[in-house]
């Protein structure tokens, strides 16, 4: 399978003040999976028993934490609705209440009833089916889904499909952003393009176990150490590849300048919405 990815030259991947890797030498973002995989080891990432349970978490994990959404995927099943039948023939009031732990479970019910439908109806139910074909193709057919964003589904499409379609996130934007490999404007697309192109320092075959791998130790590094919040630079595995001016004394964080407010919220995407972010408007409706 072949990805699909834009040309990794945009200035907005660009940090000012940034220099350039040396001819030869391995990419930061290489180096900064290396680091990352000496010190955690292999994530074995996405936690599930079938690619149908990967699409339906990938659609249940939008604005939650996965801790939230195994305890909706355990009631699912619990239920005897964790397959394409089972929630088919659920109505979306009855299946808000089944994920409900999941949060935004009104809006989250009506996108995962219409994944269901068209996987159904178009495609006999089947998961493979609906994820065969050229990766670019299998993103465009995601993405017209209703409910179903890039991130949602790159995650379909890496972790169900076995394509090589790298997931980018919130945590992707904040590490990527504090050690100057992307300007904070860059777009959802311009990081996919940017990591795609990046980090093709293995065989294609090896290249979806390579990145899911990667995804996953963003995340934990995200939640561990590059927290939003006072990040805990000095510790962290990457804080070789932190501009020099940035890089704390071991076992001291890095503070917020006095005054400044933590925000509970996760760093916005510039550009247009996507289907993977759940808006106010959106449960009214």
């Amino acid at each position: 399978m072949t990805a699909h990815a834009k040309p990794a030259d945009s200035p907005r991947l660009r940090s000012q003040g940034g220099r350039a890797k040396k001819p030869g030498s391995p990419h930061p973002l290489a180096k900064a999976y290396d680091l990352l995989f000496a010190a955690h080891g292999p994530q074995h990432w996405w936690p599930a028993d079938s690619p149908f349970e990967v699409c339906v978490g990938a659609i249940l994990t939008q604005n939650t934490s996965w801790t939230n959404v195994e305890r909706a995927i355990s009631r699912l099943k619990s239920a005897g609705r964790l397959s394409v039948s089972g929630i088919y023939s659920l109505s979306p009031t009855a299946l808000a209440e089944l994920i409900r732990p999941a949060g935004y479970f009104n809006v989250k019910a009506r996108r995962l009833s219409e994944f269901v439908r068209v996987l159904r109806e178009d495609f006999g139910g089947s998961v493979s089916r609906l994820l065969a074909g050229r990766t670019h193709d299998v993103r465009n057919r995601l993405l017209a889904i209703h409910g179903i964003g890039p991130e949602t589904a790159d995650s379909m499409l890496l972790y169900a499909g076995g394509h090589a379609s790298f997931v980018v996130d919130a945590y992707t934007r904040r590490i990527f952003g504090r050690h100057g490999w992307c300007a904070p404007q860059a777009s959802y697309e311009e990081l996919k393009s940017l990591c795609e192109a990046s980090l093709k320092n293995r065989p294609p075959q090896e290249l979806p176990a390579y990145w899911g791998d990667y995804h996953a130790q963003l995340v934990r590094i995200g939640k561990l150490r590059c927290r939003q919040a006072e990040p805990l630079c000095a510790d962290c595995p990457l804080r070789p590849l932190l501009p020099k001016a940035r890089r704390p004394q071991a076992g001291h964080a890095v503070r917020r300048p006095r005054g400044q407010v933590a925000r509970a919220t996760l760093p916005a995407m510039t550009g247009p919405p996507t289907a993977d972010f759940i808006r106010a408007d959106a449960l009214l409706r």
